[in-house]
């Protein structure tokens, strides 16, 4: 229990923090669809901004998440003040030079980068991606930055950051869309300002903390020990997110090519869906990597075990019935959010469409952000990355083989399907080390089964609930006629479904509410 309880402390402030900046990531797509819809101009920005997020989420959030910290981590348990200086000099100076040449290139290339989605507003779509290229290059200091403060356990800033990206994109859609030309460059410039701001916002903590680096020589950067190590690590690493992270780009052109509108429906489905994850998984697995990077190099393996194992019992136990929840309820959230002005009925249908074969991912995704983070803290880079390459074949070949007749559904379904190929293999791969102890797999899938069951026992009041209360609520306020149907079904399906475990005395709900009583 001790393990749950530090888990789950050590998560709580950030999982508040992530909370507040995916309801704000959330509220920048209802912003988005309010001024763009699903037309033309909404999918240009979609693709514009998803070429160097994709980037982004390959050397900033993947490598240097998984690369870094568990090597920085090594060096604060055995290096001196100034080699932890120069350590970090020589990757701040590497890192700074092959982002800025990244960025350098990805401007040069947008025209033919864009031309591989078939979008109708090819001139829009290349200026915006040239106008939020730069992104990629802030983002990725404002990781590196976020890497050291995670490793030494501070995680509020990084908390903070994505916080203000939001805010200054939905205050710059609003106050720049005059003066730009459209919503879409309004919202690029907005991006851009907000990623220089996630960086600068966390510098003042790493000098708070006693770090201090500087500019050296690229030459040196690039030959120093510790950086050849990371290079080391993130050379299958790359390989692996790359071709997780194709898979957006791979499906994101079936999409374009499937329709007008369809790139932005995938997109509203996805913040929902992340909007879900970013509260558990992502915090989870945030708080989660450096605590098991330190006890996988002390060689405290039972430790390791049980901190891996109440994370994913808690990831289940958490997601499993959202899951259900969210597909009974998947219709009034997208018009509870988005509908209105350019967000239309086919605007509803699209999105609705590819939400209900996105939600059952949710389990899987975020199982898949907890284990990968357990082969990362072994300096395992190869076992994620075998498998994130199966699971983009498997996603690449269902996306191109479904996407002409069903369209969004179908890119939908694809990405699901892979998902949980990717966690089935990290599973198998995990069972192979003989040092880490997850406990029977088969007990793993019965308790999930058994969640499985709860919900759907939950969900079918809520079934039959809905269309009255929705009528019920009929001529008022979007707010109001989906809100309050929201808010009752939330109630009803949440208290059902936690009367059925405290009933079966389940296990693992028993050890959440002691913990949170204890605290």
């Amino acid at each position: 229990m001790a393990t749950a309880r530090s888990l789950l402390r050590h998560g709580s402030t950030l999982s508040l923090l992530t909370m507040v900046s995916r309801a704000l990531g959330l509220l920048r797509e209802m912003t988005k669809a309010r001024l763009l819809g699903t037309t033309a101009l909404s999918d240009a920005f979609s693709v514009a901004f998803m070429i160097p997020n994709l980037f982004r989420r390959l050397f900033a959030e993947g490598s240097i998440a998984v690369a870094f910290i568990p090597t920085f981590k090594k060096r604060l348990l055995e290096d001196s003040k100034d080699e932890i200086k120069n350590f970090l000099s020589c990757v701040f100076t590497f890192l700074t030079f092959f982002v800025t040449s990244a960025v350098v290139i990805g401007i040069l290339l947008s025209p033919f980068l864009v031309s591989l989605f078939g979008l109708k507003e090819f001139d829009e779509t290349v200026l915006l991606t040239r106008v939020m290229f730069p992104f990629l290059a802030f983002i990725s200091i404002a990781a590196f930055f976020q890497g050291v403060l995670n490793s030494v356990g501070v995680f509020t800033p990084s908390g903070v950051a994505p916080i203000l990206l939001n805010i200054v994109t939905i205050i710059g859609a609003y106050a720049l869309k005059d003066i730009t030309g459209n919503p879409a460059r309004a919202m690029a410039s907005g991006i851009l300002v907000g990623g220089f701001l996630e960086a600068a916002i966390q510098l003042p903590f790493i000098v708070k903390k006693g770090f201090s680096f500087f500019f050296t020589g690229i030459r040196k950067a690039v030959k120093y020990s510790g950086t050849q190590t990371i290079l080391k690590l993130i050379g299958p690493t790359i390989i692996g997110m790359a071709a997780y992270q194709l898979n957006d780009l791979v499906s994101t052109a079936l999409a374009g090519n499937a329709g007008s509108g369809v790139v932005s429906s995938l997109q509203y489905s996805l913040r929902l869906q992340e909007l879900i994850l970013g509260i558990f998984a992502v915090s989870i697995g945030t708080v989660l990597l450096p605590d098991l990077a330190e006890h996988a190099k002390i060689g405290n393996w039972d430790l390791f075990s049980a901190r891996l194992q109440s994370a994913v019992n808690i990831i289940a136990l958490i997601t499993v019935p959202i899951t259900f929840f969210a597909m009974s309820q998947g219709e009034t959230l997208i018009r509870l959010l988005f509908q209105g002005q350019s967000f239309t009925e086919e605007s509803v249908t699209l999105t609705k469409t590819a939400f209900t074969f996105h939600a059952p991912a949710l389990l899987f995704i975020a199982l898949n952000r907890i284990l990968a983070p357990a082969f990362y803290a072994q300096s395992d880079t190869k076992s994620p990355t075998l498998a994130g390459i199966i699971s983009f074949a498997v996603n690449i070949t269902l996306a191109a083989a479904l996407a002409g007749k069903f369209r969004g559904a179908g890119i939908a379904f694809a990405l699901t399907a892979a998902s949980t190929v990717n966690t089935i293999l990290l599973f198998c791969f995990l069972k192979k080390n003989p040092l880490v102890q997850m406990g029977g797999l088969l007990k793993q899938v019965l308790y999930i089964a058994k969640l499985c069951l709860f919900s759907a026992i939950a969900s079918i009041p809520v079934l039959l609930l809905n269309p009255k209360l929705i009528a019920f609520s009929a001529g008022s306020n979007r707010f109001i006629h989906y809100g309050f149907p929201f808010v009752i079904a939330a109630s009803v399906y949440f208290s059902i479904g936690l009367a059925l475990l405290i009933v079966t005395k389940d296990a693992q709900t028993r050890k959440l509410m002691s913990i949170m009583k204890f605290r």
